[in-house]
């Protein structure tokens, strides 16, 4: 089975993040990476016409790498917000998130907030590469099961 580098795990998490689906060979440790159609279903996938074929043949040799849901979306917002000690920013982001449309408004108040618009994106990127690596893990200590199981 192959592992995955730092740097992989990285760019899994980058792509999920971009709204990309994440496939990893098992077997090679290649990366294929194609819009997500669920979420996105007016985009256009014909530029990765090859990387779907190659999935298609091979759908069994490769493990999809989930991106996070809404709800984990918006708790990776909130846990920032909670980080923060400046008071008028974090109450702004608690306000935001209590709003209709929260991503929206989080989004808005993030991108008027100076050097903490920075501060979120390295917290949403590190949560995101945490959540790649569970993954990863996981599927690494369910696949060592079926092998050495008695």
């Amino acid at each position: 089975m192959a592992t995955l580098g730092k740097q992989q795990i990285n760019e899994i998490a980058e792509q999920l993040d971009c709204g990309f689906r994440a496939f990893w060979h098992k077997i090679t440790g290649e990366l294929i990476f194609i819009p997500d159609t669920r979420k996105f279903p007016y985009g256009d996938d014909g530029a990765f016409e090859e990387e779907n074929e190659q999935l298609d043949a091979n759908r069994d040799d490769y493990v999809e790498i989930e991106p996070m849901e809404s709800r984990d979306s918006f708790r990776v917002m909130a846990d920032f917000a909670e980080t923060l000690t400046n008071k008028t920013v974090q109450d702004a982001l608690f306000r935001a998130l209590n709003k209709r449309g929260p991503f929206r408004e989080f989004k808005y108040v993030i991108d008027n907030s100076g050097e903490y618009r920075q501060q979120w994106f390295n917290f949403k990127n590190q949560r995101y590469i945490d959540w790649v690596t569970q993954q990863v893990n996981a599927y690494n200590e369910e696949d060592s099961q079926l092998y050495f199981s008695d």
